[in-house]
């Protein structure tokens, strides 16, 4: 019963014409002095409108009464129906003003009511021109659904009073209260009496069977709705809890997971397997399970255009995705779990599995190492200590911890709920999980999941997810593992147990299909709780990012794509600037050198070493006429042979490997330096495919090169020009020689002592050497007369005066200045009057002549080396990296990264973009929530009335939209 409220002075309602009703019942209850009735000529409430507040089941009462339609035949239905629909435009009318008062006494229980009211008074008049045999159809389904929704458990008191009021009728007399328009009262006493009371007319109970199934389904709806969104929350939550993992592994950026602990062998891999449905974890009989396994499970569900999809597992890591076969996930996590080498047991690297599909919820789950009491003798004696720690780290906030414990061990020895109490002292994000309940009788079990000894905000779940021996190492399907689990709890949770599991009032909860569900509301509730808090986090991580980004690189954005393309143009700029030292003056100087010290060699071996070079070719014949024939025919043969030994030494062959290994070494010092030193596999790719060129030019580079240069073999002719040229630059190469003959004399000076010391140490190497020959003529002699052999040897040194070295030092010092003295009498002769003269005197100048045959041979193969290998290596090799290098280096995604500088400009940038994608996504998320939450809000802060208060008739108010 409602209480009345009294209006403030001035305050009127609404005019509009007196209700009228005549039928009214309401319980008599006796009146006395001392219990005035409220709606008497002296309440308060009766100076503005005479009439009474009433309860909910005689509002209902008044509207079945109200809506009662004779129904005697299909022939009179239609006349019946349309004074009906008459009759229920007049009542809409009439009860406006009724309801804008007394809306504001009705408590929020009764909103739900007249909001499935106007619905059903909207649709009165079509329901009422239906057959008499369609109402009675309704009629029997709204007593099933009342039947239920007074059974439904969750069903509002509305709804089971009403269905108790449907059975039963109305019991003992009623009143008849009559409202004049004088505002007055009238009562009458009804017809039935007291007793069992009288049913409600089939209208009536069609009306409320349509207003209780129209509340009970708009509730559904709006359940199924909002769990809808936040299981659509939680599915973009976990998305955006993959990318935030790519980001960062701070805490700050990270979303609630569900955190698997337990001991060794009590149950949690049969849990998880059970959740999934497939066999996939590592099993052994040793420690096998030494990685955290971060598992993230997404729910798949069909679509038009895939209606079955296919389940299978990513390792997104080790870039293996679409592993259909379970068994060979399993087989992966195996190997990784025992890659951790037995020394150490234990590894904090996680392992990163995600499985898809239409028959697991959207879940992240963390399966980590269990607890031991005593490490074995084969594993290290911290590894207790070690797995301590690495579930202490993963249980912290706000991570949910699922406790996992086998039923027949004491939950005081469980050290995953002693884990969890050090965290999570009150237990508010503890789930615990009691496996094996099979294995303890019945009532202990229960008494167990009551958690009055360790009691969990969450609660205990019971579970038996062992399965049958049948289906272990067969890698059963999602049928084979959950149904098999699934019938096994049935069968232990039902039948007898299930007085004791399944005892009303207890709220036990079992079963692996409760523990799925209590999981994934869990999670979604963590994960909207955690909302606000990441985007704040994550706003804050942006703005630094952004910030970062603006002052260290300006907000310049980079790609692989185009620092690929800008290390090729580097590239070729480089090898462009590198290239002009094979311009071909280049090329013949260094080419020129070469023959130069092959020349140097050659007159040697003919000329230096030669003692009447000392007296046929000095100066003493440099005074005769030019042209006259007093030179030994023997120097015109050694020039001749000095002329075949230059030409015919394989100078194709040396120009060309000489120019071949200049580029080679030009692009190594290329692949040597920046950027491709970042590089070292790109760098070799450079390098082999110009020495694929290389091989490829090369031989046919020399041949071409000897071929041209073959006449030089047989006849050299020389210009006057040419001659002159040839002279002056064989006196630069002697006075060159000079030179370092008198550079290599000063070193030996510096380290005998000085050139006293020196000279010294060459008399006395000397005066030996002279001794020597002496002994060995005199040898021979008696050798040649027949003479007696005489023992004779050279007196020892004074070691004193003299050491070893030092002699060897004076030995080095008399060839270097017999070398020098004859490179000085060449050097007089080139510059002598008859050397000067021209080509004609060749045998008496070789080295002018020589000099001028290299010069020819270097010019002749540098032509073609630039014909034959320069130009088509330079075009290849540029062609080549475009075509092939570049798309190489396109397909590898690693080749940026390989580059300290551009590494951390790219994980900026990406850093920066999955912030500002993770961002938009949450704010949207935001948004989503807030437009989803808006109904109600305005529900909340419109009572009865429209949004902005007051209970009128308008369209935005409960009641308008009643009526």
């Amino acid at each position: 019963m409602l209480r009345p409220r009294r209006l403030p002075p001035g305050r009127l309602l609404p005019s509009s014409p007196p209700l009228q009703v005549r039928s009214f019942f309401l319980p008599r209850r006796p009146l006395s002095s001392t219990n005035p009735s409220p709606y008497s000529s002296t309440s308060p409430f009766s100076r503005t409108l005479s009439i009474r507040p009433i309860s909910f089941g005689q509002f209902g009462r008044l509207l079945g009464r109200s809506l009662r339609v004779p129904i005697t035949g299909a022939a009179i239905g239609g006349g019946a129906f349309t004074a009906a629909s008459y009759k229920l435009e007049s009542f809409r009318n009439s009860t406006n003003d009724l309801l804008t008062t007394i809306g504001d006494q009705v408590s929020s229980t009764t909103s739900s009511f007249f909001n499935s009211a106007s619905s059903t008074f909207n649709s009165a008049s079509d329901v009422a021109s239906d057959t008499f045999s369609t109402l009675q159809a309704k009629l029997n389904q709204a007593k099933e659904g009342l039947s239920d929704a007074s059974t439904d458990v969750q069903a509002p008191e509305w709804i089971r009073s009403s269905w108790k009021w449907f059975k039963e009728g109305s019991v003992g007399g009623e009143e008849e209260v009559v409202v004049d328009e004088g505002g007055g009262e009238q009562s009458s006493s009804s017809e039935g009496g007291g007793g069992g009371g009288v049913p409600p007319p089939a209208p009536t109970i069609a009306a409320l069977a349509a207003l209780t199934a129209t509340s009970k389904t708009q509730v559904v709806q709006e359940e199924d709705e909002d769990d809808s969104n936040l299981m659509q929350l939680t599915k973009k939550l976990i998305e955006i809890r993959q990318v935030l993992l790519s980001i960062d592994q701070s805490d700050s950026l990270k979303l609630p997971s569900i955190v698997v602990v337990g001991s060794q062998s009590s149950g949690k891999s049969s849990v998880l397997e059970a959740i999934v449905g497939h066999e996939f974890l590592p099993k052994g009989d040793n420690m096998v399970t030494r990685r955290p396994i971060e598992l993230t499970l997404i729910h798949t569900p069909p679509t038009p255009s895939n209606p079955h999809p296919v389940e299978y597992g990513d390792f997104p890591s080790l870039s293996l995705t679409h592993l259909t076969d379970f068994s060979a996930i399993q087989k992966t996590l195996t190997d990784l779990n025992l890659s951790v080498p037995a020394s150490e047991a234990v590894s904090n690297d996680p392992i990163d599995l995600r499985i898809y599909s239409p028959n697991v919820p959207d879940l992240t789950l963390v399966d980590l190492p269990g607890y031991i009491q005593i490490a074995s003798m084969d594993q290290p004696p911290e590894l207790q200590t070690k797995i301590a720690a690495l579930c202490e780290r993963y249980i912290q906030e706000p991570n949910i911890i699922l406790a996992v414990c086998a039923a027949d061990v004491d939950l005081a020895n469980s050290p995953a709920l002693k884990a969890s109490r050090e965290v999570d002292p009150l237990g508010l994000r503890t789930i615990g999980v009691v496996t094996k309940m099979d294995l303890v009788a019945p009532a202990l079990g229960a008494q167990i999941l009551k958690g009055n000894r360790y009691p969990l905000h969450l609660g205990y779940i019971g579970v038996v997810c062992k399965q049958p021996k049948k289906l272990l190492g067969l890698g059963g399907t999602v049928d084979d593992v959950t149904g098999a689990v699934l019938k096994r709890e049935a069968g232990f949770f039902g039948g007898e147990n299930a007085k004791v599991f399944r005892k009303p009032g207890e709220g036990l909860l079992v079963g692996t299909d409760t523990l799925r569900k209590r999981l994934m509301g869990v999670l979604e509730t963590s994960m909207a709780n955690s909302l606000h808090g990441i985007t704040n986090a994550v706003q804050l991580e942006l703005e630094a990012a952004s910030y970062q980004f603006k002052v260290q690189y300006n907000d310049r954005r980079v790609s692989p794509d185009s620092y690929v393309a800008e290390t090729l143009d580097t590239l070729k700029a480089r090898f462009r600037d590198f290239s002009t030292q094979f311009s071909k003056p280049r090329i013949r100087t260094i080419l020129k050198s070469k023959l130069d010290d092959k020349l140097l060699n050659i007159l040697e071996q003919l000329y230096w070493a030669d003692p009447r070079t000392s007296t046929d070719l000095t100066l003493s014949h440099a005074s005769s006429n030019p042209g006259s024939d007093d030179l030994d025919p023997l120097w015109e043969h050694k020039l001749e042979t000095a002329k075949s030994l230059l030409t015919k030494s394989g100078v194709g062959r040396d120009s060309t490997n000489l120019v071949a290994d200049g580029l080679r070494q030009l692009i190594d010092t290329i692949a040597e330096g920046e950027p491709f030193s970042f590089h070292p596999d790109a760098a070799e790719q450079i390098i082999q495919f110009s020495h694929s060129i290389l091989r490829e030019r090369v031989p046919v580079t020399s041949d071409q090169v000897e071929n041209c240069i073959k006449p030089f073999k047989y006849e050299v002719e020389v210009e006057d020009r040419e001659w002159e040229v040839g002279r002056a630059r064989a006196e630069e190469l002697l006075e060159r020689e000079c030179g370092l003959m008198e550079g290599k004399l000063g070193e030996i000076r510096k380290r005998v002592g000085g050139r006293r010391t020196l000279d010294g140490l060459v008399r006395y190497v000397g005066e030996v050497e002279t001794m020597k020959r002496e002994i060995l003529k005199r040898k021979l002699e008696r050798a040649r007369n027949g003479e007696e052999e005489v023992e004779e040897v050279v007196p020892p040194m004074d070691a004193y005066k003299y050491n070893a070295a030092h002699l060897a030092e004076a030995r080095h010092a008399m060839i270097f200045q017999d070398r020098l003295a004859i490179i000085k009498l060449r050097r007089q002769a080139l510059r002598s009057k008859r050397c000067k003269s021209g080509p004609d005197e060749k045998a008496f100048c070789p080295e002018a002549f020589l000099n001028v045959v290299a010069d020819k041979l270097a010019y002749t193969s540098v032509m073609f080396i630039n014909v034959e290998l320069l130009d088509p290596f330079f075009y290849t090799f540029l062609s080549g990296i475009d075509s092939g290098l570049r798309p190489d280096l396109l397909k590898n995604t690693t080749f940026a990264r390989e580059n300290p500088t551009i590494r951390a400009h790219l994980d900026l940038q990406e850093r920066k973009d999955k912030l500002e994608k993770v961002m938009a996504s949450l704010q949207s998320l935001i948004n989503l929530r807030q437009d989803s939450q808006q109904p109600s809000i305005d529900h909340r802060r419109g009572g009865f009335g429209s949004r902005g208060g007051g209970g009128g008739s308008g369209k935005g108010g409960v009641f308008g939209s009643f009526f």
